[in-house]
């Protein structure tokens, strides 16, 4: 993750989330060896206590079976590594909740919280890239994959306008 996008990241989290813990580095999933079959996160984080932070950006309904993948990671993440993990999850005004506030029984020491913003998580990505391109700084791997998901990731609504976006700023590069 690049130094720019790793600044905006822990500031939301500390900001957003309201969680004073000292990060020290992002990391990739790919690296937590977590199994195929569940979720892979967002942007994960280790803080100098040990801890994980997963940030991620809903733009669906946040529904029984969406809280459902996040409890598994959660769970996932403890068995292979046995630390504690909050997985804080952003997501416009526009979506529904369908799941009420309750205690989650579990061997893992977890916690999920969600903040409703009023920009669309898909629209700052999407600009991020574009101030990027507009200061002349070079899209890396991960802002090419972001774009690329931007189509999956939006309201079914907005999808036609998200993959226009990503089909002009591939053809400039």
């Amino acid at each position: 993750m690049k130094e720019n996008d790793y600044n905006i990241r822990t500031k939301v989290i500390k900001e957003t989330f309201d969680d004073d813990s000292h990060i020290v580095s992002s990391i990739d999933a790919k690296e937590l060896e977590i199994d195929s079959s569940v979720h892979q996160g967002g942007d994960i984080f280790i803080t100098s206590d040990g801890k994980f932070i997963d940030l991620e950006f809903q733009n669906e309904d946040f529904t029984a079976e969406e809280l459902a993948k996040y409890i598994e990671f959660a769970e996932e993440l403890y068995e292979k590594h046995g630390k504690r993990i909050s997985i804080y999850i952003l997501c416009p005004k526009n979506i529904n909740v369908n799941v009420r506030e309750f205690d989650i029984y579990s061997n893992a020491p977890f916690t999920i919280k969600l903040a409703c913003i009023n920009e669309d998580p898909c629209e700052i990505i999407l600009n991020h890239i574009k101030t990027k391109m507009r200061n002349g700084e070079i899209l890396d791997v991960n802002d090419m994959m972001m774009l690329a998901k931007l189509p999956k990731m939006c309201r079914k609504e907005d999808r036609k306008y998200y993959m226009t976006e990503y089909i002009r700023i591939a053809n400039r590069l």
